[in-house]
């Protein structure tokens, strides 16, 4: 990911590319001078995070800490780094806690944007700072995100404009809507540019959620597309994390988990705050029988989006892990997570009509079935052949388990076998 100069001193352009954002230097609170290590490393993660982000512009670690012990004038920095957004912040350590204090802070008006408190044990000082950094990192995206959807000029929106709503609407929690807004807006970037990597990698994304999270039976043509814009933006760039992203999510659609597997650790190690990376690693080993290391990704996951409005699907794969291995009551304490997170998704539901069932609260049960076939919509969860003939079950061991848990829940829930 490109980064700006390292010295201030060469002329800025006139308007600050979007998406631009320098990290100052965090500063020290501690009485102990000896700690401003703690807040550089701070300082020198963000950097590192935010350049992970697509089309992000970061200005270099070297250039920010010039401004060390400065006062700051967010409009005179903002013109001599060319850059729309500051984030600047502090680190407070006392005994074994810490404080960290960010705010985002628009450069052209002075606006501040985003703040958040993080107050930690420091028992592991390590953790501690990979934690903060990431969760500030997955937050100003969504921030910096919004701030430019809201600025964009509407009466002449070129290809970024567009990607850059398209990517909002992702960010909504899922439904026929988002997906809608989502994919007609990757679709007209594509149409001002062909040759987006960006705009394919997105669409590519959304295709596939589509197919996911709303009619996995029904889009064949929407897989097809996106496998095809996936090898396009792998062919130009092949270290797209976007495209790479999108193929392991055809891959584990298309139930071939055992490839997809590499195509999640890849973007993982080009991008460790890919919290879509870790949730779908974590549902493919379940897939392909590694069960035990599919609830600490998904712990991952939620650790760095805690308001992701996909976070209900990380909750919901904890919930199946526990059921399968026939932890009902353990199933039900993340299966009632996952629906609390997004009452509009049917799948929570269909999986705590199995649980309920399987508890002996046949009501309850019935009451969730029938939810979950109004939000998929009619001819949904109508027989359990039909559930078996859609989707991918994993691995004989897998398959076996969701045929004892999952499957008869239902049909004690009352879905019939024909």
């Amino acid at each position: 990911m490109p980064t700006a100069p390292a010295t201030a001193s060469i002329s800025q352009p006139l308007v600050a590319p979007r998406l631009s954002i320098v990290v100052l230097p965090f500063v020290n609170l501690s009485n102990d001078p000896n700690q401003q290590y703690f807040a550089d490393g701070i300082t020198e993660d963000l950097t590192t995070d935010l350049s992970r982000i697509p089309d992000m512009l970061v200005i270099s670690r070297n250039t920010a800490f010039t401004y060390r012990n400065k006062p700051v004038d967010t409009k005179q920095i903002g013109r001599e780094l060319g850059v729309r957004y500051l984030l600047e912040g502090s680190v407070q350590r006392s005994g074994s806690q810490v404080r960290i204090n960010a705010q985002l802070i628009d450069a052209e008006t002075d606006a501040h944007l985003w703040a958040e408190r993080f107050d930690r044990d420091t028992g592991d000082l390590f953790a501690v700072q990979n934690e903060i950094t990431s969760r500030i990192a997955v937050a100003l995206n969504v921030e910096v995100l919004a701030a430019e959807v809201a600025r964009a000029d509407e009466n002449n929106p070129d290809a970024l404009d567009y990607v850059l709503q398209g990517r909002a609407a992702l960010a909504e929690p899922p439904g026929a809507d988002s997906y809608r807004v989502a994919i007609a807006s990757f679709e007209h970037a594509l149409a001002l540019d062909p040759q987006s990597i960006e705009a394919k990698g997105w669409l590519a994304n959304a295709l596939v959620g589509l197919v996911l999270d709303l009619h996995p039976s029904s889009s064949l043509g929407d897989l097809k597309r996106a496998d095809t814009l996936a090898n396009q933006a792998l062919a130009a760039s092949p270290g797209s994390t976007l495209a790479h992203l999108a193929k392991g999510q055809l891959l584990r659609t298309l139930g071939r988990c055992d490839e997809a597997i590499p195509q999640f650790e890849l973007v993982i190690a080009a991008n460790r705050n890919s919290s879509s990376a870790l949730f779908t690693l974590g549902e493919c080993k379940l897939l392909t029988g590694s069960v035990n290391e599919a609830i600490p990704l998904e712990e991952q996951a939620i650790r760095l989006g805690p308001r992701d409005p996909y976070v209900f699907n990380r909750y919901l794969l904890i919930g199946k892990v526990h059921l399968l291995q026939s932890h009902v009551e353990e199933a039900l304490v993340w299966l009632e997570r996952a629906r609390i997170a997004n009452p509009g998704s049917p799948w929570p539901r269909a999986w705590l009509a199995s649980a309920y069932a399987l508890k002996g609260e046949t009501d309850r049960a019935a009451s969730e079935l029938a939810e979950a076939r109004r939000l998929l919509g009619e001819g949904s969860f109508s027989s359990i052949a039909q559930i078996k003939a859609h989707g991918y079950w994993g691995v004989p061991k897998i398959h076996a388990l969701f045929e004892a848990t999952y499957v008869a829940g239902l049909r004690k829930a009352g879905v019939p076998e024909e």
